[in-house]
């Protein structure tokens, strides 16, 4: 996405983990960041405005998709950490983000990272599905308290992605997750979104597009198929 965001003149502020890389050529602030820290992501937020005026467009897309399998056999600490991370961590970003907004003029744009699994149980999943149902509906409650500020919130399914995290559920034995093959028929036939599909689906929709007019103020979005398999 910051690849893609670049190319098209975007100035930005990456966080992650371990600190990102920007795109070569990019005007970017990065840091590491954890971001069930809500006092350091205020940090870099802030560090972000610093140095380039305001922030237009934040996109919470920090998740964990770990512990998998059956819940009674999941770690309790793991579980929490997942939660911290995958819905607590989405609603400091989008506190911090609204805070901005309504500290200048002129409206932004929040796109929080969703899933399929939102809406589709999947056994082995239930702290990933879960996390993902509280990101929908908290989007649809920010996007309800921030309207008045010109804040426009979206969550978005993006489809499934080739990134590692798919590569994780690949290997992820049967036992734990049952619906493993699903993904891995998706993966052989190359049925997976790329990453810059996504971010140019954010691009026309929600930056250049009017979907909260075109959908009479829809929130939840899904990615469609980049290639169907054959």
């Amino acid at each position: 996405m910051a690849t893609t965001f670049a190319g098209e003149g975007f100035r930005l502020g990456l966080c992650a983990r371990g600190e990102p890389t920007a795109p070569q050529g990019a005007e970017a602030r990065t840091a590491s960041i954890d971001v069930t820290d809500a006092e350091a992501l205020d940090r870099f937020a802030l560090s972000v405005v610093e140095r380039f005026g305001r922030i237009d467009l934040w996109v919470n897309n920090a998740g964990v998709l770990e512990p998998i399998g059956p819940l009674a056999d999941a770690d309790p600490g793991a579980a929490r950490r997942h939660v911290d991370i995958n819905v607590l961590g989405v609603a400091n970003g989008s506190a911090s983000f609204a805070r901005h907004v309504r500290s200048r003029p002129g409206g932004g744009v929040l796109v929080n990272i969703s899933s399929g699994a939102a809406t589709t149980p999947y056994e082995g999943w239930a702290p990933y599905c879960a996390s993902k149902a509280a990101v929908e509906m908290l989007t649809e409650v920010v996007a309800r308290e921030e309207r008045g500020h010109g804040l426009r919130a979206y969550a978005l399914a993006p489809g499934v992605v080739d990134t590692p995290m798919q590569a994780l559920v690949r290997s992820t034995p049967l036992g734990d997750f049952p619906a493993g093959d699903r993904f891995r028929g998706l993966h052989r036939q190359g049925g997976l979104n790329s990453p810059e599909w996504v971010a140019r689906f954010i691009l026309d929709r929600f930056v250049d597009g009017s979907p909260a007019s075109e959908g009479g103020g829809v929130v939840r979005f899904r990615v469609p198929h980049q290639r169907s398999p054959e």
